[in-house]
């Protein structure tokens, strides 16, 4: 289910995280529940937090589950100064039974390896951690909203705790997850967004890090999203290079659909070359609509360009376009706006086009439990 650590990581392991070593303390105070219709993404949380810490000298310490609270850390810690930063996001959902499910936590795992290794924190083992988080949902398991799009956001993270102002390898780290009850992305129904191309501001560029989740690449993206929606848009279409190569939206992977001469039909998004978000959810699309969408469809991961998508919106051969990530999903387009001049894309089904509707039935369908492809959905219980 997951990759041995790399050569490289292993001098940071000493003793390894290990989940049977948990110690959880439940709290004596415990949160009203709000209703599903007072939810609000990342705004209320449950009643514990995990928590591990890590030393050079001795590795991964007890893992613990303890009532929810403020970190305590030193002023010159150093991702107050150097972001030493990094961040998962994942949900937990409640199926029919009453019982959590994790959709491809593996994945998510793997990523923020990754993620670790490129600042030099510490590694872990990735299966550990997943049975961590998984007794963790068991804990919060009742804050988990029902109804299809509620959910329990978590939010793993790990971040360098060494006291000093000195730019070195962190050899204090810790790692915690705290968790937010949500609802549906959109309050308001499935609405297709528009979208402001920049050339102005580069979200990543070939060879830093845009293709790691850390901190440090969402901050920079906030001012330009913020003028973005002074336009009356709802996020931002990074473009990359004289090209004009079309990479990501806003915090979200992209993809468009193309009618193509030969008579097929194209799904393509950017590839994976060190710019790009390795989404879970783009991943999951990429092979639902491999095994799902037929012989009419053709998957892509390429480089494409915005002068690309204009021309085929100018000629009728675009066919629809759609954001996705996490917290939503899917975010169906139906404008961009690039050099002043506003470039239609199709929503065949209202406010959606038809791949986009498919790929959140698909995915949600998975996610409670409702259907199963490839062991994608994991009972907590069962970790």
């Amino acid at each position: 289910m997951f990759k041995k650590l790399a050569f490289t990581q292993r001098r940071f392991l000493n003793m390894s995280l290990d989940s049977s070593k948990l110690v959880i303390n439940k709290t004596t105070t415990p949160k009203t529940k709000l209703p599903n219709d007072e939810l609000v993404f990342g705004k209320s949380f449950t009643d514990h937090i995990l928590e591990v810490e890590w030393t050079a000298q001795e590795g991964w310490g007890t893992p613990k589950i303890s009532p929810y609270h403020n970190l305590s850390l030193d002023p010159s810690a150093v991702v107050f100064h150097y972001s030493f930063e990094l961040f998962e996001g994942l949900k937990a959902y409640k199926d029919d039974n009453g019982d959590a499910r994790l959709f491809r936590i593996n994945k998510n795992m793997e990523r923020m390896s990754k993620s670790a290794n490129a600042i030099d924190l510490p590694a872990f083992d990735k299966e550990e951690l997943a049975k961590l988080i998984g007794k963790y949902v068991e804990v919060e398991k009742d804050f988990i909203p029902k109804g299809n799009g509620y959910s329990l956001y978590l939010r793993p993270t790990m971040i360098g705790t060494t006291p000093s102002l000195g730019v070195a390898t962190p050899d204090k780290a810790l790692i915690f997850v705290i968790a937010s009850p949500v609802g549906p992305y959109y309050k308001t129904g499935f609405k297709a967004v528009s979208l402001q191309a920049t050339e102005d501001h580069v979200r990543a560029w070939p060879g830093g890090s845009g293709d790691k989740k850390l901190g440090a690449n969402y901050a920079p993206t906030i001012k330009p999203q913020r003028l973005a929606a002074e336009k009356g848009h709802q996020q931002i279409l990074w473009l990359f290079g004289e090209e004009g190569y079309v990479t990501e939206v806003g915090t979200m992977n992209v993809f468009f659909a193309f009618q193509k001469p030969n008579g097929k039909k194209e799904l393509v998004t950017a590839p994976l070359d060190g710019t790009i978000l390795e989404g879970i959810t783009r991943d999951s699309i990429l092979e639902l609509c491999r095994e799902k969408l037929g012989d009419e469809w053709e998957v892509s991961e390429r480089n494409y360009t915005i002068h690309d998508v204009k021309k085929a919106a100018d000629e009728g051969t675009l066919i629809e376009a759609f954001g996705s990530g996490t917290a939503a999903i899917v975010s169906p387009v139906n404008n961009i706006e690039f050099r002043g001049e506003n470039i239609k894309v199709p929503t065949s089904e209202g406010e959606t086009g038809e791949v986009t509707k498919k790929v959140l039935q698909w995915i949600n369908e998975i996610q409670y439990g409702k259907s199963q492809f490839k062991n994608w959905s994991t009972l907590t219980k069962d970790l």
